[in-house]
């Protein structure tokens, strides 16, 4: 998953293949504004540590955060979704 700290997947962008507890200490924003989900699901969590409301995202493209159904870009945590069938 790639992560931007500006909508339309511009500005700094970081990739992820693992879960991060605090994006502020990884990415050095506390905004996600768009990213891409090239594989698998992920879950982003509004405050670090995996808390607060959580916005589910699939593979995909999500130019704002709105795509995701977030009021704000504010992202504190996410982690990817392994589903066990």
């Amino acid at each position: 998953m790639s992560i931007y700290e500006k909508g339309n997947f511009q500005g700094q962008m970081m990739e992820f293949f693992e879960d991060c507890p605090n994006v502020y200490d990884r990415f050095r924003f506390h905004d996600i504004h768009s990213c891409n989900v090239f594989d698998g699901c992920w879950m982003f969590y509004e405050e670090p540590n995996y808390k607060g409301r959580q916005y589910y995202l699939r593979q995909g493209e999500y130019r704002r955060y709105n795509d995701w159904g977030a009021s704000s870009p504010r992202i504190g945590s996410f982690r990817r979704i392994h589903h066990m069938f």
